[in-house]
Formats: structure tokens, C-alpha cells, sequence
């Protein structure tokens, strides 16, 4: 007896799961990261992100088509291809900045002795 249940869809799309399917691979948020201090061209994003350039391609290339980054074509020798965030891409900036910031609160921990929650504890009773 097959159920219904494996190939119905959800009815609702939580926005936080949906937002990570787009952009919570470990280069594709490497590669926007990255982009945040401006347009880059290929190679330097090769050399900054440490991924392979079929990776880099990919990764791009998908980004592209979600609307997370613009490709510039610029043709004089040497023919040069730039990257840079769209406005979408750019809106993601306050996201990183939130990240690292809790990172720096939270993350630390594992590398020095624990830190206190700054959430209170409740009382004892």
C-alpha cells in the first residue's frame, strides 16, 4: 500500500527553508560572502574562495539565474568577465552581517573557555 503523503507537496513553504534551497550551499554563500566588497572578476574569485573553477562556474552560473549576481562582459584584450551582486544579492548583506556577529558571540565559544548565555537563566526553585 503506497501513501499520498511521499509525493504531496507541503501546503505551506516555511521562508526560512526556502531562502537556505537558494542560497544555503557552502559556495554559494562563500561566493555572495565574497562579493560583498564589490565586483570581482573570475580568477579573483577563484583565488579568494579557494574553489575549483568548474565549482566556481556552477555556482555562478546558478546564482545568476536566481538573480543573486550580475555578469560583465568586458571585451577589450584582455577579455575580462566581472561579478558583482544584483540589488537582490546586496540584500543579503545585512543577513552576513548577522551572521558574523553571532559567529563572533557564539562561535568563540569553541575556541576559548565557555561563555555565559546572555539570555537569564530561570530562577531556581
Amino acid at each position: 500500500m503506497s501513501s499520498n503523503l511521499d509525493t504531496e507537496k507541503p501546503l505551506a513553504v516555511c521562508p526560512v527553508i526556502d531562502s537556505l534551497e537558494q542560497i544555503g550551499s557552502q559556495w554559494r554563500l562563500i561566493v555572495l560572502h565574497d562579493l560583498q566588497e564589490g565586483e570581482k572578476r573570475f580568477n579573483e574569485l577563484k583565488r579568494s574562495t579557494d574553489a575549483s573553477s568548474r565549482t566556481l562556474s556552477r555556482v555562478l552560473d546558478d546564482l545568476r539565474e536566481m538573480g543573486f549576481v550580475d555578469r560583465r562582459l568586458e571585451e577589450d584584450a584582455p577579455v575580462a568577465t566581472y561579478y558583482s551582486l544584483t540589488p537582490k544579492g546586496r540584500s543579503l548583506c545585512p543577513v552576513f552581517e548577522e551572521i558574523e556577529s553571532w559567529a563572533s558571540e557564539w562561535l568563540a565559544a569553541d575556541t576559548e573557555s565557555p561563555v555565559e548565555s546572555p539570555v537569564e537563566s530561570p530562577p531556581q526553585q
